[in-house]
């Protein structure tokens, strides 16, 4: 009973400022999840970026490295990445969750609660066009429970001027093959927005 009165603490106040919000989520204890990380893994990448990638959370090498993306699921994307000529560094990645679960299981709810409103404001911060949500938590926990991810991916879905590309998580495409097509297309179709959008931009400076 203790832990769960301890845990349920949400990160209520968002900042106007990268290093006002950094700085609030350094030594965070406001879910189990700090027992047994290594290292919050925040987010990184253009902080002014048109595209945002949003994943699940970290696990085992990103815990190490305190970085998203940089196991073997990011090799994948960065892969992806290299393919569709899209420099990581144009984007902005973060996660649901910023602490690894244990033997990267799924988030549960009141570890995501908790964290929640540090990516929403990572979001406030960026101000994105384009959001790619990688897999079914980020889809569940940003849209809304009633979207499924099998039936959502590869299609536009837009909220609040944020047009959003549901797909799977790169690490999915480790346990099956066969979805290593779909999530190319989704990709692609991103990126082909993207670029689309700085081409407007370009046109108009």
């Amino acid at each position: 009973m203790y832990g769960v009165i301890r845990y349920t603490i949400q990160a209520k106040q968002m900042y106007e400022a990268w290093e006002e919000l950094e700085n609030s989520i350094v030594d965070c204890q406001m879910c189990k999840l700090c027992k047994t990380r290594k290292n919050i893994v925040f987010g990184e990448g253009n902080k002014q970026a048109i595209m945002m990638f949003i994943g699940e959370g970290p696990g085992a090498d990103e815990d190490s490295q305190g970085m998203p993306f940089v196991g073997k699921a990011g090799q994948l994307l960065n892969k992806a990445f290299q393919g569709l000529n899209l420099d990581r560094t144009q984007v902005y990645i973060a996660n649901v969750v910023k602490c690894r679960p244990p033997a990267n299981r799924v988030p549960e709810e009141d570890e995501v609660t908790a964290c929640l409103n540090y990516l929403r404001n990572q979001v406030m911060l960026v101000k994105p066009k384009i959001i790619v949500l990688l897999g079914s938590t980020a889809l569940k926990n940003i849209l809304g429970k009633n979207y499924g991810i099998t039936a959502s991916r590869g299609k536009w879905i837009e909220q609040k001027g944020i047009l959003y590309m549901p797909t799977w998580h790169p690490a999915a495409l480790l346990r099956d093959e066969n979805k290593k097509i779909e999530f190319w297309k989704d990709l692609k179709q991103a990126v082909s927005k993207y670029n689309e959008m700085v081409q407007k931009e370009t046109e108009v400076i």
